[in-house]
């Protein structure tokens, strides 16, 4: 059957929500983890894998790049921050993209756009071939970024959104490994070919990704947006941990798309207003309501911090900041890079564990912290080491262990939960271009700090470089703590309310009562809503 809805349409607002309990007045366990829901969320979060593998191997390429191609500091910093730049593009585009296209084609085309990127990188035989490969390179992970945290927040029931939506940080983490590792492994190889053997095989996960999405179905939010009710409850009903949570699930969904509660057919008509996104950036940018504002300003703002703080300074230049802490052959510095990877990737997949279980402001708050000392840590010990004319062994020690603690407490927390966050808070209908602009401000940021690392380190040396980072995270922890409101558990419908609700001197309490649609007996709930609306 067909129905339709009028673009003029009120749907009233959900009910309060009821805390509910088993019988015996104690809460529910929670549910298991769906296995779907699982697979969809990794197949989806590999298109970040394509980022994560670019950064980890420029790090080890760039020095490979610069004796062969016989290029300067400046050229190499823009060679290493350009992608960011590039990746602006596909950032911006994405969300229109997906929001015609749907979720699961944007992750095809991210993937077959950087594949183009990393063949013409591997054939470059110059430095403005090699540029031209890493701007269709950056378009391509400009998509990747943008749609991964997007279609898994969309598909993940509310009890493991945070446990699945750290995939996409998880391959970013991946991806830099498996980078670090190519540069071990080709560096022994005539200088002509290594660098650009290390910059090719990195096509090869965009084809392994192109497969990998004809098994995943679409996202069931997209399709509500499309009026394809049917389809989204069969998605629904595969991705949630119950049958009743996906009818609770759907009804959200349509009651946020404009769809009435009482409409079961599988197609209708939807407004084009709702269906292809039109009039969101008016929405998003000129004319926002204060909840709206203010989760612009909270995605904006931990995406700004995220790389203001320097992760992309330490992970792409790596080898030079262990050269500056006294490791002086190529192997050495390569070998201290690749357990840099390997800390980031253990403390990623703790934090994985840990989302749904802590929360994301004592993580996020706690990772911060941590970072801030790690920073000021290894600000000093490279300032001494800089200022000695002697080796002071405790020193350089001192540095490596530091960058160790840096990337392990940026990974369990501030990593992962900037991507989480940014793709839960924003209102279904603004979704898509409201995560746009979160990767747009990430990446122009790293791009910045990228290509402004050596020669501030040069003005101004590399510990105090790292002291301004120190800084940085310092003020981002003030901001963090309060602006950002606790997300866990909440359906992502409710976060507008949420936002235009909250104040920072909540935060030193929990919050009354049960916050959570995602409750123990959803049935009631849906009767509940049924009932308020009759």
């Amino acid at each position: 059957m067909t129905g339709s809805v009028p673009e003029n349409q009120t749907v009233p607002p959900p009910p309060p929500v009821k805390h509910v309990t088993s019988e015996l007045g104690v809460p529910a366990k929670p549910p298991k983890k769906n296995r779907y829901a699982f697979a969809c969320a990794i197949l989806a979060s590999m298109t970040s894998i394509l980022l994560g593998y670019d950064i980890g191997v420029m790090s080890g390429a760039m020095i490979y790049i610069k004796r062969d191609l016989k290029i300067t500091d400046t050229q190499i910093g823009i060679l290493a921050g350009s992608l960011n730049i590039y990746s602006l593009i596909g950032s911006c585009a994405a969300g229109k993209t997906s929001d015609w296209i749907g979720r699961r084609y944007t992750i095809v085309l991210a993937g077959a756009i950087f594949f183009a990127g990393a063949i013409l990188m591997g054939l470059a035989p110059n430095y403005a071939f090699l540029m031209f490969g890493r701007f269709i390179a950056g378009i391509g992970v400009g998509y990747a970024l943008m749609i991964a945290p997007v279609y898994t927040a969309e598909v993940a029931p509310a009890s493991s959104r945070g446990f699945l939506n750290s995939f996409p940080e998880v391959f970013i983490n991946a991806g830099i490994m498996l980078g670090y590792v190519s540069n071990l492994a080709f560096s022994k190889f005539p200088l002509k070919l290594g660098w650009r053997l290390m910059l090719g095989i990195g096509a090869i996960p965009s084809v392994v990704l192109a497969i990998g999405v004809l098994a995943m179905p679409e996202s069931p939010r997209w399709l509500v947006m499309q009026g394809r009710l049917g389809e989204a409850k069969r998605v629904l009903d595969k991705t949630s941990d119950s049958l009743a949570e996906s009818a609770l699930r759907l009804e959200d969904i349509k009651h946020a798309a404009g769809i009435p509660a009482d409409c079961h057919d599988d197609v209708v008509q939807v407004s084009r207003k709702n269906s292809h996104g039109e009039g969101v950036w008016r929405e998003l940018l000129i004319r926002p309501t204060p909840a709206v504002r203010r989760v612009m300003i909270a995605a904006i703002g931990i995406h700004f911090f995220q790389q203001a703080s320097g992760i992309d300074a330490v992970v792409l230049f790596s080898p030079r900041i262990f050269k500056t802490a006294g490791l002086k052959t190529d192997h050495q510095q390569l070998l201290a890079t690749v357990a840099v990877g390997v800390v980031k990737t253990l403390f990623i997949l703790v934090a994985t564990f840990l989302l749904d279980r802590i929360g994301r402001r004592p993580l996020l708050l706690t990772s911060v912290g941590g970072m801030v000392l790690s920073l000021m840590a290894l600000g000093t010990s490279l300032t001494i080491i800089d200022h000695s004319e002697k080796k002071v062994m405790w020193a350089v020690v001192l540095a490596i262990a530091t960058v160790m603690t840096y990337v392990a407490t940026f990974s369990i927390g501030a990593g992962p939960i900037t991507w989480v966050y940014s793709s839960e808070i924003f209102p279904l209908r603004l979704r898509s271009q409201g995560s746009s602009m979160g990767v747009v401000v990430n990446r122009v940021t790293s791009g910045v700090i990228s290509m402004t690392f050596l020669p501030m380190s040069k003005k101004m040396t590399t510990g105090g470089a790292f002291y301004l980072f120190g800084g940085i995270a310092t003020v981002a922890w003030l901001f963090f703590y309060t602006f950002l409101p606790e997300t866990q558990g909440r359906m992502l419908e409710d976060m507008e309310e949420l936002f235009s609700g909250f104040r920072w001197r909540d935060s030193k309490n929990k919050p009354k009562g049960n916050p959570e649609k995602t409750i123990a007996n959803p049935e009631v709930e849906i009767a509940s809503n049924k009932q308020y609306r009759e």
